[in-house]
C-alpha cells in the first residue's frame, strides 16, 4: 500500500465506519481493514493518518486504537507462524512512534504509549535496547507535555515488574532499566517538587507538575517492586523525604468541586499510600526508621479525609498500608495500646465501613458494576474492601479485644435495626459486613469461607438475623440487605450446615424473582454454588443431588427464565450459569419442561448472536445446550434429528456472518451431534460442510483449531467411507501437516492423526505412510519439544497397534536403512518414561509388547541388540516414576497455551467427548506383557530365558510377579 493522499482518505473513511452503531455498516468495514492490514505500509498509513492535525480527532483516536490492535495481534510472531509485519514497517515503527507519540493530543498519546508496551513485551531491551535512551534524554526538554508522554509510556512499559515471575531474564531487564533511568528518574523527582514550590500560584502550571508526580510515583512503584534497588536503597532518604511532602502538602487550588471524580492530588496522595505500602510490606528492615513518620502521615490523612467517592482510591491504599503494618508481628507494638484500637475501630473502620449514598446510587443505577466489585472480588480498591481487611487483620492479633470493642458496635447497629428497619437498614448491612470480616480467617474461590474465628457461631448468626431476612414475604422489601444475606449464605456456605444451606434453596429461588438486579443475581449465583458442592460426610457426593432438587423444577427453571426477560438481566452470566448448573443436577428431571424452555433458548442465541458481548453468558449458553442435547439424546438417540433441524439454521447464519466468538461453540455442537448419530448415517448437511472445513482461513484463528480437529475427528470416526469418497483424505493430511509444524498445535495433529489410522482402511492411507513419517522426523530434527516426542512415541505405539510391528518397522526403514535402530534409541529408550495419561500410557505399554513379542527384526533380526533393553525400560515404564524433565526446545510452550480470552473459554465442558480407548479389550498391559511373552516363548522354546537374565534383577523380580500374579509361565 502506498502512502498518498488517496490511501489516507479511504483508511480514513473505513475508520470511522467502524464507530457506526449499525452492524451492517461497522463490520464490513471492520472485515476490509482486517483485509488490508498483511499489507506493506499499512501500520505507517495508521500512524501518518493519526499525526494529522486537519482530520478529525475521532477518527485519529480510532486510527490509533486500530493501531494498537495491530500490534497486540501482529508483533509477537510464534515459531511457527508466518510473520504479518513486513521487517521494513517494522524498523520505521521503532523508529517513528516515540518521537511522534509525543506530538499528540493526549488521547491518541495514551493509545500509542500502549502500542510501544505492547512491542517492548518481545522486543525491549534485546531488540529495541535504545528505546531506554530515547526516553530518559526527553527529561531534560523541560517540556512537561513531552515528560508526561515518557513518564506514562515508562509507566506501561514497566508496570509488567509488578506481575511476572521472578528470573534472570526479568532482572537482568530491570537491572539494565536501572543503570539508565534510576538517576534521570530521581533527578526528575527533585526538580518537579522544586517547581511545585516555585510556580505555587500557578494553577495550570501546578496541574501539569503534580500529574508528573503522579506518574513519576507509578514508576517508582513498577521498579522497586520485585526487589529493593541498590540505587534505591542508597537514595532512599531522599525518596521517603519527598514522599513525606506530598503526604502533607495542601495544594487547595488543585481541588475539585466534583465528589465523584478524584483530582490530581488524590491520585498522588493514593499512589504515595501505595509505595510506602510496598516498603512496609517487601522491605520493612530497611524501611524501619521511616516507618512511625508515615503511620502518623496515614492515620492524620484518614481521619481528615471525608466520605465523597474522589477519596475511595486513597483511602484504600491508606487503609492497605495499615493492613500491611498491622500484619507483621514486630509492629504490633503500634496497635497494642487500647485507645488506639478504639480509636481505629471508631474514627476509622465503622466509618468506611458504611453504605454511603453513592453506593446505594450504584446498587440501584449500575448493578453490573455493585455486582462486579462485590461478589466478583474486583473491590479491591474499595473503602469497604480495605476497611474489612484491616478489621480481619486486626482480629487476627487482637482477636479477643477486637471482638469486645466490635462486639458493642454490633449490638447497638442491630438493636437499631430491629427498631426502625425501614429507617436503619444501613445499621443491619454493616453489621453483616463487619460480622464477615471478623470472622473470615481463610477462603476460596471454589468453597467461599473455610476458615473462621472459634468466637462468634457463624450457624448462630446466620439463625437468628440472615435468615430471617431471606423468610420475610416481599422480596423486594429492603433489597441491600436482602443481598447482604444472600450474600452470607454465599460466602459461609463450607461452614453452614448442610440442612441449612439446602433449606435455603426455596428462598433463594423465590428471590430470583426480585425486582433488584443484584438481589435476583445474588440468588442464581447463590444457587449455582450450592449446586456445585460437594458433600465430605458422605463420600463426597453431590451436596445437593437430583431427587432433593426435583420438587423446585418448575419455579427454579420458570424464574430463572424470567429473570432472563428482566431489564439490565437479558444477559444475565450469573443466572445462566445457574441454568445450565440445574440441568446437570436435574438431568432427565428436566425432560418435561424442555418443550418449553428450548425455543427460549434458542431465541436468545439468536438474539446474543447479532452482537455477541457477554463472553461468560454466550459460554454458559452453548454449555446449556450441550446439556440439553445429552440429556435427551441419552433417552432417546433419533432426537438428535429435532435438534438439528433447530440448531442447523442458526449455526448456518453464524458461519456465513463470520461471527468469530461463535464459531469455536458451532463446531463442538456439531461434533456432538454427530457423534451421537448413529455410525453410517450421517445426513447429508454435514457432508457438505466438510470441505468448508478445510478451508486455511478457518485454520488461521487460534480459537478454531481444537474444535476444528474435533469434529474433523466426529467426520472420521461416523462416516470414514463418505470422506474418502469425496476424496478428502488428502486435505485432512494436509491439515495434519500444518498442525504438526506447529510447537502449540502439534499434540491437535498427532489427535487427528490417530483418528485417521483408527478410522480409514489400511489400503485407502498406504500411499501416504512414507510421506506421513518423513514430515514427522522432519520436524523431530528441526524442534524436538517433549510434547511432540511424546505424541511421537504415542504415534508410532498405535501405528504398531492398528497395522503391525513389522509394518513400522518396514516403513522407517524405507525412509532410510536401519532408520529404526535410532528410533529405539533415540525415542523409545530414551523418553518413554515421559508419556503420561492412562489412554496414553496403555497404548505405548502395549504398541511395545507388540514390538518384542511380533517383530522377528526384535527378536532374531538386526534389531535383537534393543530387545533385553527395550524389555527392561518397559519395566521401569511400568514401575517408575513419569519422567517429567524437559527439553531445551520447549520454551514453555503449554498445550493449553491461550492468547487469546476466546481461546480460553471456547471449550465446552459438557460438549466434551471421552478420550477414545483404541485397546478396549486390553484391561492389565502388564498381563497383557506376560501373555505375548508366553506365545513368544512356546513357539521359540528356550529363547526367552537368556534374553530375560540380560535384564536387572529388580525387573526381573517385577516379572516374576506379574507371572506369578496372572498364572503364566514362561518355556
Amino acid at each position: 500500500m502506498e502512502i498518498s493522499d488517496e490511501n489516507l482518505r479511504t483508511l480514513g473513511e473505513y475508520l470511522q465506519k467502524t464507530l457506526s452503531p449499525d452492524v451492517n455498516i461497522r463490520r464490513p468495514a471492520e472485515k476490509f481493514l482486517e483485509g488490508v492490514e498483511v499489507n506493506q505500509n499499512y501500520p505507517l498509513l495508521l500512524l501518518h493518518l493519526v499525526h494529522k492535525n486537519e482530520i478529525d480527532l475521532t477518527i485519529r483516536t480510532a486510527g490509533a486504537i486500530a493501531f494498537k490492535n495491530y500490534i497486540k495481534r501482529n508483533w509477537n510472531v510464534e515459531d511457527d507462524q508466518a510473520d504479518r509485519i513486513h521487517q521494513s514497517d517494522r524498523a520505521a515503527i521503532k523508529n517513528l512512534i516515540v518521537t511522534l507519540m509525543l506530538t499528540l493530543p493526549e488521547s491518541i498519546q495514551k493509545q500509542l504509549s500502549d502500542a510501544i508496551s505492547i512491542i517492548g513485551k518481545t522486543d525491549f531491551p534485546l531488540k529495541w535496547p535504545e528505546l531506554i535512551s530515547q526516553m530518559v534524554e526527553k527529561f531534560s526538554t523541560g517540556d512537561f507535555h513531552v515528560i508526561n508522554g515518557i513518564l506514562r509510556t515508562a509507566h506501561s512499559l514497566f508496570k509488567k515488574y509488578r506481575y511476572e515471575f521472578k528470573s534472570n531474564e526479568l532482572f537482568a531487564e530491570i537491572k539494565f532499566v536501572l543503570e539508565k533511568l534510576a538517576q534521570p528518574l530521581t533527578d526528575l523527582l527533585l526538580a518537579t517538587m522544586h517547581l511545585a514550590q516555585a510556580h505555587a500560584a500557578d494553577v495550570n502550571a501546578l496541574k501539569v507538575i503534580y500529574s508528573s508526580l503522579v506518574l513519576v510515583c507509578k514508576v517508582f512503584y513498577s521498579l522497586n517492586f520485585q526487589d529493593l534497588p541498590e540505587f534505591f536503597e542508597d537514595n532512599m532518604e531522599t525518596w521517603m523525604k519527598s514522599f513525606h511532602t506530598l503526604l502533607t502538602v495542601e495544594v487547595k487550588s488543585l481541588g475539585t468541586t466534583d465528589d465523584e471524580e478524584s483530582g490530581i492530588m488524590e491520585q498522588l496522595k493514593s499512589q504515595v499510600c501505595d509505595n510506602v505500602a510496598l516498603y512496609a510490606q517487601k522491605y520493612d528492615e530497611e524501611f524501619q526508621p521511616y516507618l512511625s513518620q508515615f503511620v502518623t502521615d496515614i492515620w492524620s490523612l484518614l481521619v481528615s479525609t471525608g466520605l465523597q467517592p474522589k477519596y475511595d482510591l486513597l483511602v484504600s491504599n491508606a487503609l492497605q498500608f495499615l493492613s500491611s503494618v498491622g500484619e507483621r508481628s514486630h509492629y504490633r507494638h503500634l496497635f497494642e495500646d487500647d485507645n488506639v484500637l478504639n480509636s481505629i475501630c471508631e474514627k476509622v473502620i465503622i466509618p468506611n465501613m458504611e453504605f454511603r449514598t453513592s453506593d446505594e446510587e450504584l446498587f440501584e443505577d449500575n448493578p453490573e458494576e455493585y455486582i462486579r466489585r462485590d461478589i466478583e472480588g474486583s473491590d479491591i480498591d474499595t473503602r469497604r474492601r480495605a476497611a474489612c481487611d484491616l478489621v480481619n487483620t486486626l482480629s487476627q492479633n487482637f482477636e479477643q479485644r477486637i471482638m469486645n470493642i466490635f462486639g458493642q458496635y454490633l449490638q447497638v447497629m442491630l438493636s437499631k435495626y430491629s427498631e426502625k428497619p425501614l429507617e436503619n437498614w444501613r445499621s443491619k448491612d454493616a453489621a453483616v459486613y463487619l460480622v464477615t470480616s471478623l470472622v473470615s480467617r481463610g477462603a476460596t474461590q471454589k468453597h467461599g469461607v473455610t476458615q473462621t474465628s472459634q468466637l462468634v457461631s457463624i450457624p448462630q448468626f446466620c439463625q437468628q438475623h440472615i435468615l430471617t431476612e431471606l423468610e420475610r414475604v416481599n422480596v423486594d422489601e429492603l433489597p441491600v440487605v436482602k443481598a447482604d444475606a444472600i450474600k452470607y449464605v454465599m460466602t459461609f456456605r463450607s461452614i453452614l450446615p448442610r440442612d441449612m444451606i439446602v433449606g435455603t434453596l426455596p428462598h433463594l429461588v423465590r428471590h430470583l424473582t426480585s425486582e433488584s438486579a443484584v438481589v435476583h443475581t445474588y440468588a442464581a449465583c447463590t444457587i449455582e454454588k450450592i449446586l456445585v458442592m460437594r458433600d465430605k460426610n458422605r463420600n463426597n457426593i453431590s451436596m445437593v443431588r437430583g431427587e432433593e432438587l426435583a420438587p423446585l423444577t418448575e419455579t427454579l427453571l420458570s424464574n430463572l427464565f424470567a429473570t432472563l426477560e428482566k431489564p439490565v438481566s437479558e444477559e444475565n452470566e450469573y443466572v445462566m450459569k445457574a441454568i445450565m448448573r440445574s440441568f446437570s443436577t436435574l438431568q432427565e428431571r428436566v425432560l418435561p419442561y424442555l418443550s418449553a424452555i428450548l425455543p427460549k433458548l434458542t431465541e436468545k442465541l439468536q438474539q446474543v448472536a447479532k452482537n455477541p458481548s457477554k463472553p461468560h453468558f454466550n459460554h454458559f449458553l452453548f454449555e446449556t445446550f450441550s446439556l440439553s442435547i445429552r440429556i435427551v439424546c441419552r433417552s432417546n438417540s433419533s432426537a438428535v434429528t429435532s435438534f438439528e433441524d433447530i440448531l442447523f439454521p442458526i449455526f448456518q447464519n453464524i458461519l456465513q456472518q463470520d461471527i468469530q466468538e461463535f464459531i469455536p461453540y458451532v463446531f463442538q455442537l456439531l461434533s456432538l451431534l454427530m457423534e451421537l448419530t448413529p455410525t453410517g448415517s450421517i445426513p447429508e448437511p454435514y457432508m457438505q460442510l466438510l470441505p468448508c472445513l478445510l478451508a486455511p482461513v478457518l485454520w488461521e484463528r487460534p480459537a478454531n483449531i481444537s474444535p476444528l480437529v474435533r469434529l474433523l475427528c466426529a467426520f472420521l470416526t461416523q462416516a470414514a467411507p463418505q470422506v474418502i469418497a469425496q476424496d478428502k483424505l488428502v486435505g485432512l493430511l494436509g491439515v495434519f501437516q500444518k498442525l504438526i509444524a506447529s510447537k502449540a498445535n502439534d499434540h491437535e495433529g498427532f489427535y487427528l492423526m490417530q483418528n485417521i489410522i483408527q478410522h480409514v482402511p489400511i489400503e485407502a492411507l498406504t500411499p501416504y505412510h512414507k510421506q506421513i513419517f518423513f514430515l514427522l522426523f522432519q520436524r523431530l530434527s528441526s524442534s524436538k519439544t517433549t510434547k511432540y516426542v511424546i505424541g511421537t512415541i504415542v504415534f508410532f505405539s498405535l501405528y504398531v497397534i492398528k497395522f503391525s510391528a513389522n509394518e513400522l518397522v518396514s516403513t522407517i526403514d524405507g525412509i532410510q536403512a536401519q532408520m529404526f535402530g535410532m528410533v529405539l534409541e533415540k525415542l523409545f529408550l530414551a523418553d518413554l518414561q515421559k508419556v503420561s495419561g492412562g489412554v496414553e500410557r496403555k497404548i505405548v505399554s502395549c504398541g511395545v509388547i507388540k514390538l518384542l513379542c511380533d517383530c522377528p527384526e526384535m527378536y532374531t533380526g538386526s534389531y535383537q541388540k534393543y530387545w533385553a533393553p527395550l524389555l527392561q525400560c518397559l519395566m521401569n515404564f511400568f514401575e517408575g516414576q513419569v519422567d517429567e524433565s524437559t527439553f531445551p526446545d520447549d520454551e514453555f510452550v503449554e498445550i493449553d497455551d491461550t492468547p487469546t480470552f476466546q481461546t480460553m473459554t471456547a471449550k465446552l465442558s459438557f460438549a466434551n467427548n471421552n478420550k477414545s480407548d483404541p485397546l478396549q479389550g486390553v484391561s492389565e498391559p502388564r498381563e497383557f506383557l506376560v501373555q505375548n511373552l508366553a506365545t513368544l516363548g512356546s513357539s521359540r522354546p528356550g529363547f526367552l530365558p537368556t534374553l530375560i537374565n540380560s535384564i536387572d534383577k529388580q525387573s526381573q523380580l517385577h516379572l516374576q510377579n506379574y507371572l506369578a500374579k496372572f498364572g503364566v509361565q514362561l518355556v
